[in-house]
């Protein structure tokens, strides 16, 4: 069992978060579902927390009212084999939400996620600084990232 967790804080919509999230990732699922007891100004019965598992990693959503939001100062990072995984990701993820640059997006929670495949960081870091320019470049002037065109920009073509 993990030891720390992430705690994501919604309004009211726990449930419906973790429910597109586990969906899209394999390995994931609900843990466990607490609700509200009486003396809350929130209806007795009504989610509370959400416990549950992305990719086999532990996180816990809770329902706490609008007193706080999320801020892309902290973000969920979905790494990608594939380009099929990215566009799939990019396009669920990003339903009813605000797509951004760099592999960057805002869920319709407010949650922002960075979609980024695999092989970008190795592309970043590597003694070829040229080469990690122009890829790095290339990832500036992408919303959805494309792992053809960021490797094709990695290789000056």
């Amino acid at each position: 069992m993990q030891t720390i967790s992430t705690c994501l804080w919604f309004n009211d919509q726990a449930e419906e978060a973790v429910a597109l999230y586990t969906s899209l990732f394999p390995n994931s699922g609900v843990i466990r579902t607490t609700y509200y007891l009486e003396g809350t100004p929130v209806p007795a019965g009504s989610v509370l927390t959400v416990q549950f598992t992305l990719d086999g990693t532990e996180y816990l959503a809770l329902n706490g009212g609008p007193a706080f939001t999320f801020s892309p100062a902290v973000s969920m990072v979905a790494y990608c084999e594939t380009q099929e995984e990215v566009d799939r990701l990019w396009v669920a993820l990003g339903e009813g939400g605000h797509h951004g640059q760099c592999g960057w997006l805002t869920d319709r929670f407010g949650v922002s996620w960075q979609v980024v495949p695999r092989q970008l960081l190795p592309l970043l870091h590597t003694p070829d600084r040229a080469a990690s320019q122009r890829a790095f470049d290339a990832m500036r002037g992408m919303t959805k990232l494309d792992i053809a065109g960021l490797e094709a920009a990695y290789a000056g073509r």
